[in-house]
């Protein structure tokens, strides 16, 4: 019998849930679907969120070929045998086929070069997949011809009309007599995800045989701790691992970061995946209190991009322990935060006419450049100026964290102003 998520996934715009903003009637891209008009896209976003299920959605709208290919099992000979194949359909079709690639950023740079002129002279419409920012995975000239869409976890409202729609219409849930007192648990154990969420639905009421099923917060819970193991091998626990590895990382367990990065290996886990979540902690929870951190984490990305599995693993738990070992500090992130609200609130605010740049002898007469104090001028490179616009002079974005490396740094500031003063 087939999976819940697969008996149950919609056959058209109607009976898709979430990603409004790509599916309701007045959306661009619903009526740039059903016009018929397709460009090659790369649709973004999280497991479970509905990309393929609106890939094949696409495709039933478009009365044109269609072909699919795994970035995990497909090579470069794959792709060229489909493209081929259209180009030989053209001579009878007028509407180039959709080539669907499932997990795009696991394709090669020579695998993805192969698609550059079959995309750009239109043999196919190009749609990938991928649960990777596509920046980093796709290869700029194929991702320049490609529309970026972006899928977002769904929210409780369209969970609950997931739920509602898998006791009401599934053939197998529907004879059972089911009630759902609490969601909580459903809520917080999918994430978001509308397959873990058919999966969670799945193992519980096939777990039971009484007349009556009743779901509540504990019932699930307890009922998914008995089917751990069998429920960690669809792999839909990927979210929560990583989750789990970051946070270890973040609280300076080196301990649990190194099991958690064993789960992910183990697995067979993406080790760019984890390697460039590496690099986003070490600027967002590392920083100013070890700058190094950032130039170790992206040597390691560098490193295993290089070397691959098994000898990665090392490179991996050295970074991690360095990491986890290392002293703390989240004020680089909260300080941009606070600027781009800034920015935000008050708006373009006009440069200072001191800071402005004065190329041309107009410019200078109308005060552009003029009482600009050039810092190298002055004892120990620094004089006191304004550099923030008039509106928000006294703004302060940055404040040093309470750590070894940034009150150092605060001290030896500190100094220097007030032997200014």
């Amino acid at each position: 019998m087939k999976p819940l998520a697969e008996r149950l996934r919609p056959k058209n715009f109607d009976e898709y849930v979430g990603q409004e903003h790509l599916s309701s009637p007045d959306s661009p891209f619903r009526k740039m679907i059903e016009s018929g008009n397709l460009h090659s896209m790369i649709l973004w976003g999280p497991p479970g969120v509905g990309k393929t299920t609106l890939v094949k959605i696409i495709s039933a709208v478009n009365y044109r070929g269609f072909y699919s290919l795994s970035a995990i099992n497909s090579g470069v000979k794959d792709l060229r045998e489909v493209i081929e194949q259209s180009r030989k359909n053209a001579l009878f079709n007028t509407k180039a086929p959709i080539l669907f690639i499932d997990e795009i950023h696991r394709f090669s740079k020579s695998q993805q070069d192969s698609l550059l002129s079959a995309v750009e002279e239109g043999t196919v419409v190009l749609i990938g997949a991928t649960t990777e920012n596509p920046s980093f995975e796709v290869i700029p000239p194929l991702l320049s011809r490609c529309h970026v869409y972006i899928l977002k976890h769904l929210e409780e409202k369209d969970l609950d009309v997931l739920i509602e729609k898998a006791l009401k219409n599934d053939t197998e849930l529907s004879k059972k007599n089911i009630k759902v007192i609490e969601k909580e648990a459903l809520y917080r154990f999918s994430g978001g995800d509308a397959r873990k969420l058919y999966n969670i639905l799945e193992i519980i009421c096939n777990s039971e045989s009484g007349s009556e099923i009743i779901i509540d917060n504990k019932f699930v819970a307890e009922k998914l701790q008995e089917k751990i193991t069998v429920y960690d091998k669809t792999g839909d626990y990927h979210y929560d691992i990583i989750s789990a590895f970051i946070k270890s990382v973040r609280g300076s367990d080196p301990d649990a970061s190194l099991y958690w990065l064993a789960r992910m290996l183990d697995a067979g886990e993406d080790i760019k995946f984890i390697a460039r979540r590496l690099i986003i902690l070490a600027a967002e929870d590392i920083g100013l209190a070890n700058p190094n951190a950032l130039l170790l984490a992206n040597a390691c990305f560098d490193a295993v991009s290089k070397i691959g599995m098994p000898e990665a693993r090392i490179i991996l738990s050295e970074t991690t322990i360095y990491l986890a070992t290392s002293p703390k500090s989240n004020t680089a992130y909260i300080a941009i935060d606070k600027a781009l609200d800034s920015v935000k609130e008050s708006g373009n605010l006009p440069v200072p006419l001191h800071l402005r740049n004065a190329p041309t002898k107009l410019m200078k007469n109308i005060g552009y450049g003029a009482d600009y104090k050039y810092p190298h001028n002055y004892e120990d490179n620094f004089t006191h100026q304004q550099y923030l616009p008039d509106k928000i002079k006294n703004l302060k974005f940055y404040q040093y964290g309470n750590n070894p490396k940034e009150q150092s740094t605060k001290k030896f500031w500190e100094a220097i102003r007030c032997k200014k003063r």
